[in-house]
């Protein structure tokens, strides 16, 4: 299943039996970004800041001080089930004197990020792999014209005495698709070597 990851930051409020839970979501690319954006946004006058971020097969959480497993774990809950990754969440609480009990905990803070994400810009994560090509001169102008078609970027290029030596990225599902444009356009005269 593609994944998305937020295309701007974004926030949301909720309020549960007077307790006010606030939460704050964030693109990141590493855990630096996503620890830097836990303290950009915590608040220390906050009752908790719970957290949670997912970047690949990386992820981690905190419950800040709640019940074990009451807040993190629905954080990262959210962010799985609305198809995030390379998003970072924190719900800020502020306790308004009714427990909610781990049932109530797990909803609101779970609930809270979860229409945070369904509710914020979304960017789709494509998966891009690097190639290497090499043209002889006479199909570079086939090749510049697939190229585009492909969604396909030129990374390097490097002439030699028998034609171009092209390193381009594209998304892993436009490969195919260019290699058989390319055949066809220039009789196979194209070579692709997959390492990049």
């Amino acid at each position: 299943m593609p994944l998305d990851t937020l295309a701007t930051p974004a926030t949301h409020t909720l309020e549960v039996k007077h307790s006010r839970f606030v939460a704050h979501a964030a693109p990141v690319d590493s855990a630096d970004a996503a620890l830097a954006f836990l303290q950009q946004v915590h608040v220390a006058d906050a009752t908790h800041n719970c957290w949670a971020w997912r970047i690949g097969d990386q992820y981690r959480s905190s419950d800040d001080g709640e019940p074990a497993g009451t807040a993190g774990r629905p954080i990262l809950a959210a962010i799985d089930g609305q198809g995030f990754d390379r998003v970072a969440v924190v719900v800020v609480r502020w306790y308004g004197g009714i427990k909610l009990g781990a049932g109530g905990l797990v909803r609101a803070y779970g609930g809270c990020a979860a229409e945070c994400l369904r509710t914020a810009p979304r960017l789709a994560l494509v998966e891009t792999t690097t190639v290497g090509l090499h043209a002889p001169f006479d199909a570079l102008g086939a090749v510049h014209a697939a190229l585009p078609a492909a969604l396909a970027g030129k990374l390097a290029e490097e002439f030699d005495s028998d034609g171009v030596h092209l390193r381009i990225e594209l998304p892993c599902d436009r490969l195919d698709d260019l290699k058989t444009r390319l055949r066809d356009a220039t009789r196979d005269r194209v070579r692709f070597d997959d390492n990049g």
